[in-house]
C-alpha cells in the first residue's frame, strides 16, 4: 500500500466529522462537560485557597457520587413524560433542557455562597449541580446513542470528548484564569473572584441551552422487542384484574422502565457481564482518583492559579483535542478494544509524571509536559471507552443502560479519592501518584479478557 493511499484512507476516516450529528455532539459535550468539575477539582481548589482542611476537601469530593448513582433515577429519564416540555420538545431535548436549567440556578447558588461562613449551604448547592448535571448526561448519552447508526458512534463520541474535555478545562483553567484576574492579592483569600468565576461558568451553560432548543429530536425506535413488552405488561395487567388499574398500570410501567433494561443486559451476555461490568466499574479509575486531588497539589506544591491556568489552557487544550480526535480516527481505523487497551496503559502511565513533578518542585516546564501527555491519553482512553459503552447499548434502553455503565464507571474511583486527602497527609504525592499508577494496571488484564469474549 503507497503512502498515498493510506493518507487518502486517514482523509476518509476523519471526513467523519463533518456529519451535523457528530458536529452537535461537540456542543452537548460542552454542556455536559462543565459542571462536573465545578463541584470538583475546582471546588476544591476554591475551598482550599478559602483554608478547608485537605480531609475535608477529600470527603466533599464524595458530592461527585452522584454520576454514579445515576442509574437509579435513569428509568424515570427514559420514560416519564415532563408536563408541558416533553410536549414542545420531545422526550430527550425536554428532560435535557431542565436539567441545564437546574445547573444553572445551582451554580449560580454555588457563587454567592462562602466556604468560609455556610461550608453547608455550598455542599447542597453542590449536590444540586451534581444531580441535575448527572440527569442532563443520561439524556445527552440517550440522545447520541438514538441519534445515528453505529458507524457514527466513535465520531460522535470523540467530539463529545472534544467538547467536554474543552468544557472541563474551561471549568477549571478558566475558572482560575477569572478568579485570578479579579483577584488583587493572592497572598488572602477574597470571595468576589470565584463568585464571578461561577457566575461566568453558569452563564456559559447557555450554550447548552441553545443548543437543545436547535436540535432536531431522535426518532422514536419501535420494534419487536418493544411490542412484545408491552403485550407481557398488558397480559400481567389483565391477570391482576382485582388490583386497582392506576396500581396496574403503574406496575406495568416499573417493569418495563426499571426491570427490562437490566434484565436484558444480563440475557444479552450472561456471566460475561461480569467481566463488563468490573472492566466499566475499574477503566477510569487512574484517572479519577489521581484528579480529586491534582488542583489541591498544585496549590501546595506552589504554583499559582494564572501558572496552573495558563498551563492547562494552552498545553492541555491542544492535547485534550489531539487526543479525543486522534481516539476517534483510531477506534474507527483498529476497532475498539486495542484502542481501550491502550489508553488504560496510557493513562495508567502518566500518573507517574506527576510522581516525577511532585519530586521536582513547583517548574513550569515539567508542568507543562505532565499536563500536555495527560491530557492526550485521558483524549485518547476517553473516546474509546465512550465507544465501548454505546457498543454494549441497547437502543430500546438507551439512557437507563448507559446510565448504569457510566454510573458503575464512576462508583469504586469515586469511593476510593474521598480518601485522597487522608492517603496524601499520609505517604505524600509522590507515593500517591504512583499508587494512582499501580491501580490502573488490573485494568488491562480485564481489556484483554472482555476482547476474548467478543470475538465468542
Amino acid at each position: 500500500m503507497t503512502a498515498a493511499v493510506r493518507l487518502s484512507q486517514w482523509l476518509d476516516a476523519s471526513r467523519i466529522y463533518r456529519h451535523p450529528r457528530a458536529v452537535t455532539l461537540l456542543f452537548l459535550g460542552f454542556s455536559s462537560g462543565l459542571p462536573l468539575l465545578l463541584v470538583f477539582s475546582s471546588l476544591s481548589f476554591w475551598l482550599r485557597e478559602a483554608g478547608v482542611e485537605r480531609s475535608t476537601i477529600g470527603f466533599f469530593s464524595w458530592i461527585a457520587l452522584a454520576y454514579a448513582f445515576k442509574w437509579v433515577w435513569a428509568p424515570l429519564v427514559d420514560r416519564l413524560p415532563l408536563p408541558l416540555l416533553t410536549r414542545l420538545l420531545g422526550r430527550r431535548r425536554g428532560w435535557m433542557l431542565l436539567s441545564q436549567l437546574s445547573v444553572i440556578a445551582g451554580l449560580v447558588g454555588l457563587a454567592f455562597a462562602d466556604p468560609g461562613q455556610g461550608l453547608q449551604q455550598m455542599a447542597l448547592l453542590a449536590v444540586l449541580v451534581a444531580f441535575s448535571s448527572a440527569t442532563q448526561d443520561i439524556t445527552v448519552d440517550a440522545y447520541r446513542i438514538e441519534s445515528a447508526d453505529e458507524r457514527l458512534q466513535a465520531a460522535m463520541a470523540a467530539t463529545y470528548m472534544v467538547g467536554y474535555r474543552l468544557a472541563m478545562i474551561t471549568s477549571t483553567a478558566g475558572v482560575l484564569a477569572i478568579a485570578a484576574w479579579f483577584d488583587p492579592d493572592e497572598a488572602s483569600y477574597q470571595q468576589l473572584p470565584w463568585q464571578i468565576a461561577y457566575l461566568s461558568m453558569a452563564a456559559l451553560m447557555g450554550i447548552g441551552v441553545l443548543t437543545t432548543l436547535l436540535s432536531p429530536e431522535p426518532a422514536v425506535v419501535v420494534n419487536g422487542e418493544t411490542a412484545a413488552q408491552q403485550a407481557r405488561v398488558r397480559r400481567w395487567s389483565e391477570q391482576r384484574g382485582h388490583l386497582p388499574a392506576p396500581l396496574a398500570r403503574l406496575a406495568g410501567w416499573l417493569y418495563i422502565a426499571v426491570a427490562c433494561p437490566f434484565l436484558e443486559f444480563l440475557r444479552r451476555y450472561g456471566w460475561h457481564a461480569v467481566v463488563i461490568l468490573a472492566l466499566i466499574g475499574s477503566y477510569r479509575i487512574s484517572d479519577i482518583v489521581m484528579g480529586i486531588i491534582a488542583n489541591v497539589f498544585y496549590v501546595d506544591i506552589g504554583f499559582s492559579k494564572a501558572e496552573v491556568a495558563a498551563v492547562t489552557k494552552v498545553f492541555g487544550v491542544i492535547m485534550t483535542l489531539a487526543g479525543a480526535l486522534l481516539g476517534g480516527v483510531l477506534v474507527n481505523r483498529y476497532g475498539i478494544m486495542k484502542i481501550l487497551f491502550s489508553g488504560a496503559l496510557l493513562a495508567a502511565m502518566t500518573n507517574l509524571l506527576f510522581a516525577l513533578l511532585a519530586l521536582n518542585g513547583p517548574q513550569v516546564e515539567l508542568l507543562a509536559l505532565v499536563v500536555s501527555l495527560d491530557n492526550l491519553s485521558a483524549g485518547i482512553a476517553t473516546a474509546a471507552f465512550v465507544a465501548y459503552l454505546s457498543s454494549l447499548t441497547n437502543i430500546n434502553y438507551s439512557a437507563t443502560q448507559y446510565a448504569l455503565f457510566s454510573s458503575v464507571m464512576l462508583l469504586l474511583p469515586k469511593f476510593i479519592g474521598g480518601f485522597s486527602g487522608i492517603t496524601v497527609d499520609a505517604i505524600g504525592y509522590p507515593l500517591f501518584f504512583i499508587g494512582t499508577a499501580v491501580l490502573g494496571l488490573p485494568v488491562l488484564a480485564l481489556v484483554v479478557a472482555a476482547a476474548r469474549l467478543n470475538k465468542q
